[in-house]
Order: structure tokens, then sequence, then C-alpha cells
């Protein structure tokens, strides 16, 4: 029996979405930790030019090639900017622009529908009835989850300005487009030292950022360290290593359906963090979210 089927094989492949999600998920309460001490640009290069630290020995240490070819080097460079670049740039000037952490989740946790709305063109990738379903389920859980804690009436959408909000957007178009050119253009990538020259690009674009926009000032707190190196070390390698190898195995709607789950969860964490407290309608919205993702995955795409 090759590992392939062994049944810790079978199981480590179960647990990726799952891992992924519950990881994932920290990074809207790692920027609300980590914001108050440097501002976005800056604190998104420190935390490339760090991750590349680890990376760079890593790929040596395991002997893992190179991209080949200037055109590969390309379309990861691209792939990078979108997915890391353009997505965590956007989430974190939001949230420092005064958005809540919440709400830019949820405007995020709309790229299922733009993704899945998009692989057909793009990568021949068409959902049966039974996936668009699940898809329709996850947006109605989101907005269940989120629309229970956040009321306009309260103040809401206070203390921020349309800059914030076009910042949560391009972080849902770079992650959606990110997934769907990660998907066509660099599946024949090495992983590891594809995701290297994807924070070569990522942090490019956030280094220029905060060398035009920002002080680059940093206040090293131990809250800010203890939130930079869990964003390093859980995010910006586990969590993307993740990412890269379920967008390898399977299809970019499938992948994209488990940022469904992604407020709930950052719901949930928020609850135990900072004892913000559920109500019923949450509860179920989760359930619903949940039910929605599992259309999607245990469904079968129709190819063009």
């Amino acid at each position: 029996m090759s590992f392939s089927s062994s049944p810790l094989s079978k199981a480590w492949l179960a647990a990726m979405p799952i891992l992924f999600v519950t990881l994932w998920s920290t990074g809207f309460i790692g920027a609300k930790f980590g914001l108050p001490y440097a501002e976005p640009f800056t604190f998104l290069f420190v935390r490339c030019v760090l991750t590349l630290v680890l990376l760079v020995p890593l790929v040596q240490l395991m002997r893992g090639g190179w991209p080949q070819g200037a055109r590969l080097w390309g379309h990861i460079a691209v792939s990078g900017l979108l997915v890391h670049g353009a997505y965590l740039g956007g989430v974190f000037y939001g949230i420092h622009q005064g958005m809540p952490a919440g709400l830019v989740s949820l405007l995020v946790g709309l790229q299922p529908l733009i993704t899945a709305a998009l692989a057909g063109p793009l990568l021949s990738e068409r959902l049966g009835r039974i996936q668009w379903l699940g898809l329709v389920l996850g947006l109605v859980g989101i907005c269940l989850v989120l629309g229970s804690k956040l009321d306009p009436g309260d103040g809401l959408f206070d203390g921020f300005g349309l800059g914030a909000l076009l910042s949560a957007l391009v972080a849902l178009v770079g992650i959606s487009c990110g997934t769907l050119y990660q998907k066509r253009y660099c599946t024949g990538m090495p992983l590891l030292s594809g995701t290297v020259v994807q924070y070569l690009a990522a942090g490019t674009l956030m280094g220029t950022g905060a060398l035009l926009f920002e002080t680059r000032e940093i206040d090293w707190t131990p809250t800010f360290m203890l939130t930079l190196g869990w964003l390093v070390l859980v995010l910006s390698i586990s969590a993307i290593l993740l990412l890269m190898a379920l967008i390898k195995r399977g299809e970019a709607s499938r992948v994209a359906s488990l940022f469904y789950l992604v407020p709930p969860v950052t719901a949930l964490q928020a609850w135990w963090l900072f004892d913000e407290r559920l109500p019923l309608v949450a509860l179920v919205g989760m359930a619903i979210a949940i039910a929605g993702v599992v259309l999607v995955v245990k469904g079968r795409p129709i190819r063009s």
C-alpha cells in the first residue's frame, strides 16, 4: 500500500481544509492586535521579510527546486501580488482606517461567489446545481453570523470612510483573482520556492507603500512581537503553504468555498478572546455556512 493511500495520509488530506480555515481566520484577529503598534504597509513589509528569512533556508535545507523559466517566475510573482499583496494590504489598511474586522471579513467572505462565477470562463469549471446551492447557503450563513453582530443602528459604519471600504474591496478582488490565477498559471510551481517568489513580490509592494505613504515607525511591544511571530509562522508560512497545496489539488471553486467558513470561525475566536457573545441566530448561520461548504466540496463540477 502506498503512502498516498494510507490511513494517515487520508486523515491528513481530510484535515487540511479544517486546519486551513482555523489558521486563516486568525489573520483578522492578528491585525486587530498588531495594528495599534505599526502602520499597515510597514507591518506587512516586516512580516514578508521575516517570512523570507525563514523560508529561503528551508528551501535550501529541503533541496527544493526553484521555478523553471522567467515566464513561470512572472506568473508566480503576479499571483503573489494578488494573494498576498492586494489581499493582505487591503485587509490591514481597511482595519487600520477604522473598519471593524468583522465587516472586513464579511466583505472578503463574498469571494466564493466571484471565484465560482469566473472559474467557468477562465478554468472551464462550471458548478452543478448542488454546488451553486452550497454557495448561496454559504453567503446566507455569513450574513446571519455577522448580521447578528453588526448593527448599523449602533454606528457600525461610523469611523471609517470610502478609502477603508475600497481597501476591503481590493482585498476581495485580490484573493478572488489570485486564486484563479494561481490555479491556471502556477500549478506547476514548486511549493516552497514558489512561495518565496510570491513573498518577494508582495514584500516589494508593501515596502514601496511603506516608503511612500507611511512613517515606518514601529512600537516593539511584547504584544506586537508575539502577534508578528504568530502571523509569520502560522499565517505566512503554515496557512499559505496549506492554501497553495489545496489550490494545486482541487478545483478553484472548491478551495474558494472554504473562505465561507472564515467569518464564522473568526467570530468564534473573537468570542473566546474578547468575550463577544454569539446569539442563537449566529450559531444557526454557522451551521448553514458549514452545510454550504459541504455541498460545494462534495459536488462535482461540470467540465466544459
